[in-house]
């Protein structure tokens, strides 16, 4: 799928992300996500900044000029810490503007951008192209971690073409991390290979494939010779 394609789903998920979001009152932004040690303020601040970090990455694959997505050392998480302390008008404000500037700012980025290499959070050598595919996982993924009723069924049928895309990009970012295996879904759409593959396949629903390659499931729900990559990821 096209760059100009990717950019309008997530423009979209604004929107998904909008409904989800609207209806929260301060005791439901105070209140746990599904994350261990993240109210929803964390996440929905994690999210805004993240927006921010893609667009680094993207200002950095436009000029040549490194941009890197997060301040050093300590700076991403001391900056979630801090805006999760903020008021809720603040918090949805911030996380409204932010998706809208990053929507905004890819939309007009020339056709060579897509290809030019950037560096992920963690070193790891990614394309502009690349951090418009990790962002697609983060309004997706998350909105299941925000616990207001998506599961990860439904945050496929909201990648749709582009689930593809996100897993691979998964795995790509986790390297050699990962244990040898190849991953099927079950309706034989996608197929995807982490490291060689040698070490069998692991078949299952696109949604339950999703959870567990996102380190949200131990993947007993899949079928095959299924490591446990939560202590991975």
């Amino acid at each position: 799928m096209s760059e100009t394609a990717a950019v309008a789903r997530i423009r979209d998920l604004q929107d998904e992300w909008a409904l989800a979001v609207g209806a929260l009152d301060e005791a439901a932004v105070r209140a746990p996500s599904a994350l261990p040690g993240w109210s929803r303020a964390h996440l929905l601040t994690h999210l805004a900044r993240n927006a921010d970090a893609v667009v680094n990455l993207l200002t950095w694959a436009e000029t040549g000029v490194e941009h890197p997505m997060y301040g050093p050392g300590t700076a991403r998480d001391d900056d979630i810490e801090a805006g999760a302390a903020r008021g809720t008008a603040e918090i949805l404000a911030d996380f409204v503007a932010s998706g809208e500037r990053l929507v905004e700012f890819a939309s007009a980025l020339p056709d060579r951008v897509w290809t030019a290499p950037v560096r992920a959070r963690f070193g790891q050598r990614i394309t502009g192209a690349n951090a418009v595919t990790l962002r697609l996982a983060e309004t997706t993924i998350h909105l299941v971690d925000l616990d207001r009723g998506h599961d990860f069924a439904a945050s496929t049928t909201l990648l749709g073409p582009f689930l593809g895309d996100v897993v691979e990009n998964m795995i790509g970012m986790y390297g050699g991390d990962l244990p040898a295996r190849r991953l099927a879904t079950t309706d034989g759409a996608h197929s995807w290979t982490m490291g060689d593959g040698s070490g069998g396949t692991v078949t299952g629903r696109p949604g339950d494939l999703l959870a567990w390659v996102s380190g949200r499931a131990d993947g007993s729900a899949l079928s095959g010779p299924v490591p446990d990559l939560r202590s991975l990821i």
